[in-house]
């Protein structure tokens, strides 16, 4: 029988590891491809278009970004209020055709606290008016306009999370399309309506009083909310009937606004909007808008917003220069780090590399290739060729994987360690990879059968290429877990500059080649295995069942991200793809029948049910059984925090075998949750399974950029930061400092 670096065959590994390499970086990009809707875990954003008329000069023209927002989160009007940002749009569009301004509809204000922002919530679409010009020339042969937005968004619950997309949309040139016209008709019937009066706004000590005429009689007696649209003037949160006051003279409206005490403007002119306070039912919301001139004197000049006090400043320095993270402060980009504490931060990813070989993501793929060793026992020279060919793979493959994922960073993306498997498409093609390799192994199939002549000769002439693309495998297969002193490494990685941070890369893959370059340059440790015999053909039929259990694995995970469909649907595959190479590696007529039967079989249910594997599942709050973990978010830590409460973060994911570990060994342990419970600590769980931006930006605050992550939160200090592979001793500890 071959051996198994010889049954492996080389293209297979090639094209899965390559295949995997592009999905997780196509999923990675900023936006990800350009397409019309993108959905995110807070919203649903989707480019939509009304050209009733088709593309013509003088006709009607819209396009607009339809934002859908989960329940209690909320984007922001053009006056953001006290916080916040608003929507900003970034139009491509060929030679002739302008874009106008966001017709903004009416916001409603959301208090937040003692402050208050204007934005939207539920459904809301910013429409935003084409230009199309007598000189517009559509390219020949064309039949659309091509339409390309780059919008960004700060989308907010209690914590706000920056998010962006690109989107793409092709508008019939002759035709007309109207699938949306409801959507646009309602957000026209939601734009504040122009005012004939212009009004008048009186600066009086530190109020503005604001006079308008010409509302409609429908408006006249009743109730308005105003909405400046200049930011940094009135106390936004000031709140009607107490802090400011409106009346009707006759069918003149007026009221007065209190400035904010820190105010940053002193403006000639106010645009401003009322609104309806409360409809009536069945009544549609109206709104107006006016420039209103503003006369009389300022009261003094404009604040300065608050600045930090040079105590606080002193005091955040030295939290800083101890090694404290500062709350809401931004994440340092790269700065060169000193020599001695680089050659730790070396040693560190040495050791975290050598120790990776016992995590049990890693150890089937070590223990085939020490198997390899024993069978060729005698040849010294082919081993230490292997080992360098092993070694030089795993140091490449961290290599690209470290710098796609520091480009990736740099050009915005929020990624961390394992950042490939939050892709639904990269955690199935590893399904299918480990799949054929525990068929290969449980002697399913073999090269020989499935394999073309050309290839088995260049197998012949370029064994190594087998031995350099398991150690490709190995650091896919790597990526899952996390060993001890890998944390603070790979978080120091991030920070650095280019070089140094892609040596420390390089370093982790030369610890976790090692074991095996040790192998094959001290010839005592091949001559203390067993010799070769029939132990070595039961030991690789055993080593399938790790594998299958890797999958097993693989499928789970998958159902976390794109639900029971989704794992339903890889399973299934998974029994095609077995089939598939099952049949083909039969003999004569029976390998073309039956094997072209069961291709066509797969490409049936691939294409009925393949979808659902990438279609991610709504994202479904952390729970247990007795709901003693709660939901991660930074808005809960700080709520916590002004209370006094100690607070326990688990960082985790479900494609992370070490936070897994953890989970059901000390995290479940009865004294651990009981001391938990004595000292009154709040546990909460980030689930960072999926992509998730603020779960990453907190852990860069921690100084990690992958999972698992234990962090104790103690009133008044610095969070505290467990080891990778948590012992009950250590938490113990941290808890008993309380």
């Amino acid at each position: 029988m071959n051996t198994f670096a010889r049954r492996l065959l080389a293209p297979f590994l090639f094209l899965m590891t390559a295949g995997y390499a592009a999905l997780a970086l196509a999923q990675a990009l900023p936006g990800g491809p350009a397409q019309p809707v993108l959905t995110t875990p807070h919203v649903r954003a989707e480019l939509v278009a009304y050209a009733p008329q088709g593309v013509a000069p003088g006709q009607p023209l819209w396009v607009g970004l339809q934002i859908q927002h989960q329940p209690e989160w909320h984007t922001y009007w053009k006056n953001a209020g006290d916080s916040g940002l608003p929507t900003e749009m970034h139009w491509t569009l060929p030679p002739g055709i302008d874009a106008g301004d966001i017709d903004w509809p009416v916001p409603h204000k959301i208090p937040v606290g003692s402050l208050a922002n204007y934005g939207y919530e539920g459904t809301v679409l910013l429409p935003v008016p084409l230009t199309v010009s007598p000189d517009y020339r559509p390219a020949p042969l064309a039949r659309s306009l091509p339409v390309r937005l780059q919008a960004s968004w700060l989308v907010c619950r209690l914590e706000c999370i920056p998010e962006e997309g690109t989107f793409t949309l092709d508008i019939p040139l002759n035709g007309s399309l109207a699938l949306s016209a409801d959507a646009f008709q309602a957000a026209f019937d939601a734009r504040p309506a122009p005012l004939p009066d212009a009004g008048a706004v009186t600066v009086e000590g530190d109020r503005l009083q604001v006079r308008l005429g010409g509302l409609p009689a429908e408006a006249q007696g009743r109730m308005l909310e105003f909405f400046p649209e200049t930011g940094e003037l009135i106390r936004n949160a000031a709140v009607s009937g107490r802090d400011w006051t409106q009346s009707w003279q006759g069918a003149t409206w007026t009221a007065s606004v209190p400035l904010d005490p820190q105010r940053a403007v002193s403006p000639s002119s106010l645009p401003l909007v009322v609104a309806l306070a409360e409809p009536r039912t069945g009544e549609v919301p109206r709104a107006w808008r006016v420039d209103a001139p503003i006369s009389g004197t300022w009261p003094g000049p404009a604040a300065a917003r608050a600045q930090v006090s040079p105590a606080l400043q002193a005091a955040l320095a030295e939290n800083s220069a101890a090694g404290g993270p500062v709350a809401g402060a931004p994440v340092p980009t790269t700065m060169p780090l000193a020599d001695a504490s680089f050659a730790l931060a070396l040693a560190g990813a040495l050791i975290g590399g050598l120790l990776l070989n016992l995590m049990p993501c890693v150890f089937p793929v070590l223990a085939i290739k020490v198997l390899g060793i024993a069978r060729q026992a005698q040849d010294h020279h082919g081993h230490r060729r292997a080992a360098l060919a092993y070694s030089g793979g795993v140091v490449l493959s961290l290599l690209a994987l470290g710098a796609a994922m520091l480009a990736l960073r740099a050009a915005g993306a929020q990624l961390g360690w394992g950042f490939q498997l939050q892709s639904p498409a990269v955690v199935a093609a590893l399904a299918a990879l480990f799949t054929l390799i525990g068929l290969n192994l449980a002697g399913v199939f073999g090269v020989g059968r499935l394999a073309p002549d050309a290839v088995l000769n260049l197998q012949a002439r370029r064994p190594l290429v087998n031995d350099f693309l398991s150690g490709v495998l190995a650091v896919v297969v790597a990526s899952p877990c996390t060993a001890p002193f890998m944390g603070a490494s790979l978080g120091l990685a991030v920070t650095l500059p280019s070089a140094q941070a892609l040596l420390l890369f390089a370093v982790l893959g030369l610890g976790l080649a090692l074991p095996y370059l040790l192998a094959g340059f001290v010839p005592a440790l091949a001559r203390a295995l067993p010799r070769p015999g029939p132990w070595m053909e039961t030991l690789q039929r055993l080593l399938a069942f790790p594998m299958f259990a890797t999958v097993a694995w693989l499928v789970w995970v998958l159902g976390q991200q794109a639900g029971i469909d989704g794992a339903g649907a890889l399973l299934a595959l998974l029994v095609c793809l077995a089939a598939l190479v099952w049949a083909f590696s039969l003999a004569g007529r029976a390998r073309l029948i039956i094997g072209g039967a069961v291709a066509a079989i797969t490409l049936a249910v691939a294409g009925a049910i393949g979808g659902n594997i990438v279609r991610e599942a709504p994202a479904a709050a952390v729970a247990s059984a007795d709901a003693r973990w709660q939901p991660w978010s930074e808005g809960r830590v700080a709520e916590l925090a002004a209370q006094g409460r100690p607070v326990f973060v688990d960082f985790t994911a479900a494609w992370c075998v070490t936070c897994q570990y953890n989970k059901k060994t000390v995290l479940s342990d009865p004294e651990v949750l009981a001391e938990f419970d004595a000292k009154r600590v709040v546990t909460l769980r980030a689930d960072w399974t999926r992509r998730d931006p603020a779960i990453t930006a907190a852990l860069a605050a921690l100084g990690r950029s992958g999972v698992p992550v234990y962090a104790l939160h103690m009133p008044g200090q610095a969070p505290r930061i467990m080891s990778e592979i948590l012992s009950k001793n250590e938490l113990s500890a941290a808890l008993a400092r309380l």
